[in-house]
């Protein structure tokens, strides 16, 4: 069946890119600068987040080119410590040089906030057009660097507070950055999207044990795993017992509560921007699902969803939002 849906997309999506609702998002623009610029940080979202990219097209474009420029200025930032972080494994650099180019990122972000909004990196035009347009807190941007520059440094978590506290910068500050580009009527909304950040994070952590211990990470509290009488011996030998299925349950639970406690804020966005976040919110939630199909094995099974499965929750979303109009 994913089959089916794969093949025609691969033949709907050049079509639709040669309509003129597709043209329309960048070519309504009367600044030739900002034109180049958006459409770049749309060709990074299509090629790195094809399911998210597919949604955003039901955004009005306006909305569509402030979620491009955010999702272009995470993707730099990915890209930039993820190239890094091969050459300081592989000891070619040490981690100051990617400090050093983080710090250079602050200033850029600090400059475009006073005011030198030039730039020859068409991400960081599109990047200073949405967040001074939309009065996006400069400490959101800075908050993400902070963030990621964690991972260089901090590779074992103590308690959930400090599992909390990163989840924070590197989640549910991409969620407080999009709200004011989707538009919300109660200042409660930017709550529930840091909710909301939270939850995905903790799935993105709960999905990737495996891969983080090839990395020699662990993001799983220290108390909780002993308080499950897990050591971190076992973690990193891929133990699977019942102490580790017992272990896995109770984080599931609790990072269920979280999208459950974030649901009640989409409602509170702009009717015409909900669709993407209910996508993120169900989809991402379903990896839980995935995660105890594989009997909680996340150390030899990565749980994930098929192309099929991503785009079977959509009749039930529009019909979620037409009984909320």
């Amino acid at each position: 069946m994913s089959a089916l849906i794969k093949y025609p997309a691969s033949l709907i999506r050049p079509l639709y890119e040669r309509t003129s609702f597709h043209r329309s998002v960048i070519d309504e623009m009367n600044n030739d600068l900002l034109k180049p610029a958006y459409s770049h940080c749309r060709a990074i979202t299509r090629y790195y987040a094809k399911t998210f990219y597919m949604a955003t097209r039901f955004l009005p474009n306006d909305k569509q080119r402030g979620i491009f420029a955010i999702y272009g200025y995470c993707r730099y930032i990915d890209n930039l410590v993820d190239d890094n972080m091969d050459l300081i494994n592989n000891q070619c650099i040490p981690n100051e040089q990617l400090s050093d180019q983080l710090d250079k990122l602050r200033s850029k972000i600090t400059d475009i906030y006073a005011g030198d909004i030039e730039s020859d990196d068409p991400i960081f035009t599109a990047f200073a057009d949405t967040f001074l347009h939309y009065e996006i807190p400069q400490e959101l941007p800075l908050m993400l660097i902070d963030g990621v520059e964690q991972d260089l440094y901090k590779t074992r978590f103590l308690n959930f507070k400090e599992i909390y506290d990163y989840s924070f910068k590197v989640a549910s500050v991409v969620g407080l950055m999009t709200t004011p580009v989707f538009g919300y009527k109660d200042e409660q909304a930017l709550n529930y999207a840091a909710d909301l950040g939270i939850a995905m994070q903790l799935t993105n952590i709960l999905r990737d044990v495996g891969e983080d211990i090839d990395r020699d990470r662990i993001y799983l509290a220290q108390d909780e795993l002993t308080a499950f009488g897990l050591t971190e011996q076992d973690i990193l030998s891929r133990r699977m017992d019942d102490r580790f299925v017992e272990f896995m349950k109770y984080q599931i639970k609790r990072a269920r509560e979280y999208y459950q406690r974030a649901e009640s804020g989409i409602s509170m966005l702009d009717r015409n921007a909900r669709l993407p976040v209910y996508l993120a919110r169900y989809n991402y939630a379903k990896i839980l699902d995935k995660i105890e199909e594989n009997n909680y094995d996340v150390f030899t099974s990565r749980a994930y969803l098929s192309k099929f499965e991503k785009l079977s929750i959509l009749p039930q979303i529009l019909y979620k939002i037409n009984r909320a109009s």
